[in-house]
């Protein structure tokens, strides 16, 4: 009997198929976002996919997006953060606050200088909140659940107190371009080539890696299909934005706070732990690991990125107002969920969680579009979590 051989062709077609079948979930995800923006786009007569909608519906997913990037570490460690949405709008509130009293009266005529401070007093703000409130949950071991539903709580009173029931213009120059501005064309050009790069820097030495440790590799062709793939997403994507006024900043804020955080749940101990802990916190603990003082890190990480997102947020509305950040929790959890982060802990990717926040976002522009009630607009966006939830638990049982 002659031995069976296998084709270089054939390597590189199971190789795809092992990458496909092992992100299955996500790549369902984009199938699913496709399926959708083609929908609406048919419904609204090609002006769901018009350039100036579709450079707005990036933008407009970021403030969400972003509170999604920190919860995923904090749902794969078997927490949650029902605070999030809340203390963005407190950020942002008061961020408002000091554009419109403070700032003015201190530096007269410098809205620059009003500017710069007001970034750094929202992201200082967020970044305090969140390590007394991973202090009280890692250390003292309250639940977080009951702490970060309680914060809710709180910070709805605290931004009633900032506002005193009236909304707080923060539109001022500079400061409005942090949600509202564009990159010129020949910037989002350099910026895209950059990403390229990375991604094919970031292939080989991933490659390298594997080799150094001894584990298998992919053939190269397979790398080479997927990362040149990503390279024209990125390559369309800045094309397309370009035909209306060009990279929005608030995206490239969100991209740049993705890709690190991703980095780091993927390529340092501190994100490493992090899965460990939600995958099996007793073996964790067995194995040295302090489960303590990384979900510390980890509530101090969401509320460096709720000061960001509130920033994002002040800047993109113009104001801050006694609803500023309300309903942004689930937006960020369903964002996280959809992409495939587990609820019980351990499993979860920001690549996911970004795909799942634009499929949300995308619902919702679409329905606005439509002119749909926005009591309607709660149910349909409801009722995609809990379908696509129910998928992903069908998928896996098979």
């Amino acid at each position: 009997m002659s031995a069976t051989t296998t084709t270089p062709k054939e390597n590189v077609f199971s190789g795809v198929l092992k990458r496909l079948s092992g992100n299955l979930q996500t790549y369902a995800l984009v199938v699913a976002m496709v399926v959708i923006w083609g929908m609406f786009d048919v419904l609204t007569s090609g002006s769901y996919l018009s350039p100036q909608n579709f450079s707005n519906l990036f933008r407009q997913m970021t403030v969400s997006a972003l509170l999604s990037v920190g919860m995923v570490l904090v749902i794969v460690t078997g927490n949650i953060d029902l605070s999030v949405g809340r203390l963005a709008g407190f950020v942002s509130v008061f961020v408002a606050y000091l554009q419109l009293r403070t700032w003015n009266a201190l530096f007269p005529g410098q809205p620059l200088t009003a500017a710069i401070l007001s970034v750094i007093a929202g992201c200082a703000i967020g970044t305090l909140y969140g390590v007394v409130q991973g202090w009280i949950i890692a250390y003292q071991r309250v639940p977080s659940f009951i702490v970060t539903l309680g914060s809710m709580w709180i910070l709805n009173g605290l931004i009633l107190i900032q506002t005193e029931g009236k909304t707080l213009a923060a539109n001022q120059n500079y400061f409005e371009f942090i949600g509202q501005g564009y990159l010129p064309d020949w910037l989002g050009w350099v910026f895209a080539i950059l990403v390229v790069a990375a991604l094919f820097v970031s292939m080989f030495l991933s490659r390298r890696r594997r080799v150094k440790y001894g584990f298998s590799l992919a053939p190269i062709l397979t790398d080479l299909l997927k990362t040149g793939f990503f390279s024209l997403l990125v390559f369309g994507y800045i094309f397309y934005v370009n035909l209306y006024r060009g990279l929005q900043f608030p995206v490239l804020i969100l991209i740049v706070f993705a890709v690190v955080v991703a980095y780091m749940a993927d390529n340092t101990k501190f994100g490493r732990h992090a899965y460990a802990i939600g995958g099996n916190r007793e073996a964790a603990r067995l194995s040295g690991i302090n489960i303590q003082r990384n979900i510390f890190l980890i509530f101090i990480l969401m509320g460096f990125l709720c000061g960001v997102a509130g920033i994002v947020l002040a800047s993109y509305v113009g104001y801050g107002t006694i609803a500023a950040g309300t309903g942004y929790e689930l937006y960020a959890i369903a964002g996280c969920i959809l992409g495939g982060t587990s609820t019980l802990g351990g499993v979860g990717t920001i690549f996911g969680a970004m795909v799942g926040s634009l499929i949300m976002a995308s619902v919702t522009n679409g329905l606005q579009i439509l002119n749909v009630p926005s009591a309607w607009q709660y149910v349909v966006n409801g009722l995609v979590l809990v379908v696509a939830v129910y998928m992903d638990v069908y998928f896996k049982k098979r």
